[in-house]
């Protein structure tokens, strides 16, 4: 499944900013059979996105509570499909 993970930055972890803290955020996406499909930093009411794919609901809510524990950053997570696999799926309701 893909998931939207938008995040916040907290003040200390703006401080914590490094290339080696994404890798450790990358292998713990991969901790919980996921994988990081893009990662994008944005301007407005979140800092990041980051697209990710995971086995399930239950890894999303495990993957996202242990990126703020990790990094500091505060997560909101989001299920998403595709338009087109969306449309398919309300023809047949």
């Amino acid at each position: 499944m893909t998931f939207f993970m938008f995040g916040k930055y907290s003040t200390q972890a703006i401080r914590e900013i490094d290339a080696a803290r994404t890798l450790k955020a990358i292998n713990l996406i991969k901790a919980f059979g996921g994988s990081v499909k893009e990662m994008y930093a944005l301007l407005g009411p979140h800092d990041l996105v980051f697209i990710v794919d995971l086995p399930g609901v239950q890894e999303a809510m495990k993957a996202s509570v242990a990126l703020t524990k990790q990094t500091g950053i505060g997560f909101s997570t989001a299920p998403a499909m595709t338009v087109e696999q969306f449309d398919k799926l309300i023809v047949q309701a």
